[in-house]
């Protein structure tokens, strides 16, 4: 079924768990725009198939019009014999006297001329109306081409910055847990290296076996925790 700017403004997507995801308000940006932009091309399509049924109407009436300005002529045109009931007379011998002119036959030239004037103006009007057609159908036809080829550069630029943003955060996501890793080496050769101190100590004080003090030592082991600044990273 065709996409519709409701379905776009009505479209629900379920959140996503333990994975990554685009900004939300990014995305509904992008549609808000796309709203625009298909409301935009649905108007636009409206008002030409609007210019298209005018034009049609036009064209329809025009040949109404033609048809019966051409029956009105053909009823009017004189009914001609057929060569077959025609019977050969004899040719009048020459005269001396002028021969005078059938003012039927004036009046049925006349009538034919008129009944080609108006076909011809009735070509002349579908021819017209055809055209203005055709025009109109290949403007819309362009049109939406156009409009087409621009939300789809629009698009790609924004696919284009959405990647590129994308790979920025995959890059410092790398970058945060390369420094975790090391933090966490740290962390641990720091412990390391203050237990072996503490050992060492209590060995240097006691060492027929220790004292109370190792003892206490050895049953609560110091715990050490993330310091609040970078000059005390270490607290016990």
């Amino acid at each position: 079924m065709p996409l519709t700017p409701e379905d776009v403004v009505n479209k629900r997507f379920q959140p996503t768990k333990f994975r990554e995801g685009y900004d939300q308000d990014e995305v509904d940006d992008f549609l808000d725009e796309i709203v625009v932009e298909l409301r935009r091309l649905n108007q636009e399509n409206e008002d030409l198939r609007q210019r298209l049924l005018a034009s049609e109407a036009r064209i329809a009436e025009l040949q109404r019009s033609g048809a019966g300005l051409a029956n009105q002529l053909t009823s009017t045109e004189p009914s001609v014999p057929t060569f077959g009931s025609l019977t050969p007379v004899s040719e009048p011998a020459p005269s001396s006297f002028p021969v005078a002119t059938d003012p039927s036959q004036i009046d049925g030239n006349s009538t034919n001329n008129l009944l080609q004037l108006a076909r011809k103006l009735h070509d002349d009007h579908v021819r017209e109306g055809i055209s203005k057609r055709d025009a109109l159908i290949s403007e819309g036809h362009a049109t939406a081409a156009r409009v087409i080829r621009e939300a789809e550069a629009q698009q790609r630029v924004e696919l284009s910055k959405f990647e590129q943003e994308r790979a920025m955060l995959e890059h410092t996501i790398l970058e945060l847990k390369s420094f975790e890793r090391e933090y966490r080496i740290k962390i641990k050769a720091y412990i390391e290296a203050q237990l072996a101190e503490l050992e060492h100590q209590a060995t240097n004080e006691n060492p027929s076996g220790g004292d109370s003090n190792s003892s206490r030592f050895a049953q609560n082991p110091p715990t050490f925790q993330l310091g609040q600044n970078s000059s005390e990273p270490f607290s016990s």
